[in-house]
């Protein structure tokens, strides 16, 4: 089992570690609960070292990329973040990113552990007769998160000051612990907040550093447990749960982040613009449960006694202090918010109502 080069720093704060695809992973350090209402009071650290980082360079590199995904690279300006897809053939997502443009031709794609290697088998597999360069450093690299409605102060006071730090979606290199870091503002948790990337040996000092300056905003280090019950309760998308190989950005309720008009191919484009025009057989819904039950991951949704689909996330929202979940329906129902479901819990039927995905609001904006 792989360790990131914080295994250490963990260990040293009693984490409860795990296996995560293949990586020992602290999973929380206090309680799930209570270090999921500090990132949405006050701030928290995660170590995110297991994500991939694919550099993609050369002359073609932005041709490369408009065939790779459904959104239209050639709009991102220089230092500007794009939530992206590889889509396959089917129109269904290879996996979820974040395409990063540095300078011109050359991008950052920060991806998803566990399809690190598919994707980077994927991204090689389609090169031929584009001139890139596909340099994969994500052995090179580690990465933190900082997250909450404090974590700008406490990048302030390790060295980046507000009115220098980036812009909600802008990356920007800077130095910390006198080293050259990648410092993103994105993250996975609806908060505001900092993704900072930065060479293997240097990450432990830059954690000890953020921890520090973090005490008199009382940040916590936040382990994967609370990092799933956040992603969940902003309603975002995690991959081999929401989406996967046979799922497509129109069926995941991903539309908003296509762009409709691109008139370059790219892989997929038919079957995804088809559904656009045509409708699914399938789309992602939220709910919350009105009867006391916790709904858990491939638990059948019902509709009038009748199994219509699957929840693909689920459990208590500590902030709400609901249970709330996500999960696939047939549309031939026309259910709409609002409208009934019954989740079996337990060869049990338990009522929930449809929602809107904003279970919470979102505060990953800045001005």
């Amino acid at each position: 089992m792989a360790r990131t080069y914080l295994y250490n720093n963990h260990v040293k704060l009693g984490a409860k570690m795990v296996d995560f695809a293949g990586w020992d992973m602290p999973v929380q350090y206090t309680s799930i609960i209570e270090e999921h209402n500090n990132v949405r009071n006050n701030a928290g650290l995660f170590d995110v070292s297991h994500m991939g980082e694919i550099f993609i360079s050369g002359q073609d590199a932005l041709n490369f990329l408009q065939k790779m995904v459904p959104q239209d690279i050639s709009k991102v300006i220089d230092n500007k973040a794009k939530y992206c897809q590889f889509t396959n053939n089917k129109g269904g997502i290879v996996d979820d990113l974040f395409v990063y443009k540095l300078e011109h031709n050359k991008y950052l794609l920060v991806v998803n552990a566990s399809r690190l290697e598919a994707d980077y088998n994927w991204l090689v597999k389609n090169k031929e007769g584009y001139n890139v360069i596909i340099d994969n450093k994500s052995d090179f690299y580690s990465m933190v998160a900082l997250q909450g409605p404090k974590a700008a102060d406490i990048l302030d006071a390790a060295g980046i000051k507000k009115e220098n730090q980036p812009r909600t979606m802008y990356i920007m290199q800077s130095k910390l612990v006198n080293e050259d870091v990648f410092v993103s503002r994105t993250g996975y948790t609806g908060e505001d907040g900092f993704e900072i990337i930065i060479r293997n040996e240097k990450v432990s000092e830059l954690w000890e550093l953020l921890l520090e300056k973090g005490k008199e905003y009382n940040i916590m280090p936040i382990g994967l447990g609370a990092r799933d019950t956040l992603r969940l309760e902003a309603a975002m998308s995690l991959y081999g749960n929401e989406l996967n190989e046979n799922t497509t950005p129109i069926e995941a309720s991903l539309s908003w982040s296509l762009d409709k008009e691109k008139e370059l191919d790219y892989i997929g484009k038919d079957i995804i613009l088809n559904q656009l025009k045509n409708g699914t057989d399938k789309k992602l819904i939220a709910f919350k449960m009105t009867d006391r039950a916790i709904p858990r991951h491939e638990y059948p949704i019902y509709y009038n006694n009748e199994e219509i689909g699957h929840v693909t996330s689920g459990g208590v929202a500590p902030y709400l202090g609901q249970n709330i979940g996500l999960g696939y329906i047939k549309t031939d129902k026309n259910l709409k918010i609002n409208d009934t479901i019954q989740i079996m819990v337990r060869n049990k039927l338990y009522n929930a109502v449809i929602t809107s995905k904003n279970f919470i609001e979102k505060h990953n904006r800045n001005n």
